[in-house]
């Protein structure tokens, strides 16, 4: 059987509709996350909008939309990470002073290593299993405790 041009606009308007009623509920709780992985609001937002953006252009069907926008925002705060490690490597001219007004927290999240501070921001902020960790960050859902651990003993310390 064809597919006429009214089924294909029924197809493309039912997904849109689903994409806005996901927009609709994880947008606030991924900008959360990934503002408390980047600690700025405007990064933030940018990083939950391409993740959004990535998921409307897959080609590929995605099962769980949910989790595919969780890795994509905490992958995109790694990529984030990455470079301002890089920018901090190199060395800035002598008129321009860095400064930068840091939490108490944020001082204490930044000595963690990235895993441990993405495992305990989807923890403690979005509330997710253990399963939903590991697969955002990439390792078994056994290592989650452990880097949960090891992260908390590691706040408790510098705190």
């Amino acid at each position: 059987m064809a597919e006429t041009g009214a089924d294909r606009v029924a197809v493309e308007r039912a997904e849109r509709d689903d994409l806005a009623a996901l927009y609709e509920r994880e947008w606030s709780r991924l900008v959360k996350v990934a503002l408390v992985l980047t600690d700025s609001l405007a990064i933030a937002e940018e990083v939950v909008q391409d993740a959004f953006v990535k998921l409307q252009s897959t080609n590929a069907s995605v099962k769980n939309p949910g989790g595919y926008l969780r890795m994509t925002v905490v992958n995109g705060c790694r990529d984030v990470q990455r470079h301002r490690a890089v920018v901090r490597r190199t060395p800035l001219p002598r008129s321009e002073p860095a400064v930068a007004e840091y939490d108490e927290l944020f001082d204490a999240l930044a000595t963690l290593s990235w895993r441990q501070q993405a495992a305990l921001v989807l923890r403690f902020h979005l509330d997710l299993s253990e399963a939903d960790i590991a697969e955002a960050i990439g390792c078994r859902p056994a290592s989650v405790r452990s880097i949960i651990s090891r992260a908390l003993a590691a706040l408790r310390k510098e705190l």
